[in-house]
Parts: C-alpha cells; sequence; structure tokens
C-alpha cells in the first residue's frame, strides 16, 4: 500500500482504540486527529465546544486533519468522527490512501460511549443523539470508505487482524 490508513466512523467505534494498535503492529506512527487538535490548543474538545463552539471545532478538526494527510510517511490516522461533514475533508480522506469505515449500529456505540461526559455532542440524550448522527453520517462514511470493517461484537484483536491485513493490500480494491 501507498498512502495513509485512515480509520472514520462515529464517536465510539473504535478509531483511537484500533488504530493505535495497528499503527504498533505495522511499525508506523498513529496520529488521532482529536488528540491532535487537544495538543495543538491545550484543551479538550468538550471546552473547545463550549467555549468556541461546534463550527470552531470544525476548523480545527480540518486543519489538524488536512496536516495528518499531507504526512509523506505511511501512517495510521483516526479521523474526528464529524470530519466527514466538510466536503474538503472527505476530498482529501479519499485521496490520502486505504480508508477504513469501523462501523457500529447506534445502539452498539450508545451502550460504549453514552456516559462519557468527554463527549459534547452527547450531553442531553446519547442514543438519539448518535441515532440522528448515524443518519446523516453514514453516506458520507461509506462515500469515502473502501472498506467497511463491522466492530459489534468482535473483539478489539479480531479487528486489528482485520485491519492491519487491510492496510498492506491483503484484498483491499481501490475505487
Amino acid at each position: 500500500m501507498t498512502g495513509h490508513l485512515v480509520l472514520v466512523g462515529m464517536m465510539g467505534s473504535g478509531k483511537t482504540t484500533v488504530g493505535a494498535r495497528v499503527a504498533e503492529r505495522l511499525g508506523w506512527p498513529f496520529v488521532d486527529s482529536d488528540a491532535d487538535v487537544e495538543a495543538r490548543t491545550g484543551r479538550t474538545v468538550r471546552e473547545i465546544f463550549e467555549a468556541e463552539g461546534e463550527a470552531a471545532y470544525r476548523v480545527l478538526e480540518s486543519e489538524v486533519l488536512a496536516a495528518a494527510l499531507a504526512r509523506s510517511e505511511p501512517a495510521v490516522i483516526a479521523a474526528a468522527g464529524g470530519a466527514v461533514l466538510d466536503p474538503a475533508n472527505r476530498d482529501r480522506i479519499r485521496a490520502a490512501g486505504v480508508v477504513v469505515w469501523l462501523q457500529a449500529d447506534p445502539e452498539v456505540l450508545a451502550a460504549r460511549v453514552g456516559g462519557a461526559d468527554h463527549r459534547p455532542l452527547l450531553a442531553d440524550d446519547p442514543a438519539g443523539t448518535l441515532a440522528r448522527l448515524a443518519e446523516a453520517r453514514q453516506p458520507l462514511y461509506g462515500a469515502v470508505a473502501d472498506v467497511v470493517v463491522g466492530v459489534a461484537g468482535r473483539s478489539v484483536d479480531e479487528i486489528v487482524a482485520e485491519v492491519a491485513a487491510l492496510a498492506v493490500g491483503d484484498g483491499v480494491n481501490r475505487r
């Protein structure tokens, strides 16, 4: 494979956990766009949302994603869940390498992240919010993904093995 391995999907789908382990397995750097936003600003995603709003966070998200995707060495990149909302981000993601959508139903995601207070979009109604976000974002994830990997009911080890195999070209049919 030339280029990056980019993981997309909803919050709670395992992009950070799977991405870090796949990167370790491949000996590649790992980049998490949410963590990069926090490192760059010295604030959490929640703090950015509360102080400046979602639009300001999305600008930062796009900037760090563009920088990650512009890296010359192959990397495993976990794109923030909402990064696909921006058409320019979708274009960058599609052009970056192999894109894997870590997919799970909103009910599974809610069970994983429903009580997480660091997720500002889930404050009032985690299950309902995740269902609405999934409905809006699924077509966008589908538009950028080369491969869909279902994560529900599977161990992290199983998912890591499948995604790592995709990164080295086992069975990926590029667009």
